[in-house]
């Protein structure tokens, strides 16, 4: 084989080869509800302040199922509720979410429920980008993308990976790092945070 067909090669494999992204998607406005600060969730659709207290008092939540039903025992709607999502909303691991999770998503729909569970499990957001895309074009996949995530593994996960978790910071990425090996879930949300470490799976 030349050096040519061997470079030739090379490339092919590295064209093939997934790349890291981000594993929690890219917001395109939507902030998470467990951790935006308090005066900015007051600011919302159907927000009071006192609501944002509570909601604030309340975090952090397992789910977007769990938060749904704390805006209802607040007396919101199930459209107000809807409204308050297009701004904060609790993130959905793409491989464990319930359709009802799902359809708690702005713009998913009841296709969304099949189609992000027929396409289990997703590994990169690359792999999104092109399934969900084929639906719905890649403007809408985006802002899907932005109200979920792809559990990353805490023992491997990059500095850029560990970023994208909301409210990270560089010293929460470091104190993550300096942590491993993590055994367990409990290990690493002791370190990571219960908000936080549910970004996460332990491998």
């Amino acid at each position: 084989m030349t050096s040519q067909m061997i470079g030739a090669a090379a490339l092919a494999a590295l064209l093939m080869t997934p790349a890291l992204s981000a594993q929690v998607g890219k917001s395109q406005g939507v902030v998470d509800a467990n951790t935006a600060p308090e005066a900015d969730i007051a600011g919302f659709p159907n927000m009071t302040p006192a609501i944002a207290k509570a909601l604030v008092a309340k975090r952090p939540f397992a789910s977007p199922a769990e938060l749904n039903a704390f805006l209802l025992s607040q007396g919101l709607t199930a459209e107000q509720a809807m409204a308050f999502y297009a701004k904060a909303f609790v993130h959905i691991n793409l491989n464990t979410a319930t359709s009802e999770e799902i359809l708690l998503v702005p713009g998913a729909g009841r296709r969304m429920t099949r189609e992000f569970a027929e396409y289990r499990p997703w590994k990169t957001w690359a792999q999104f980008d092109r399934e969900i895309g084929k639906y719905v074009g890649p403007e809408a996949t985006a802002k899907l993308a932005q109200y979920a995530f792809i559990p990353m593994n805490g023992n491997t996960a990059s500095d850029a990976d560990l970023m994208t978790v909301p409210g990270a910071t560089q010293a929460w990425a470091d104190k993550v790092k300096k942590g491993r090996p993590y055994k367990t879930a409990a290990d690493l949300e002791k370190v990571a945070g219960k908000a936080q470490a549910r970004f996460f799976v332990v491998e």
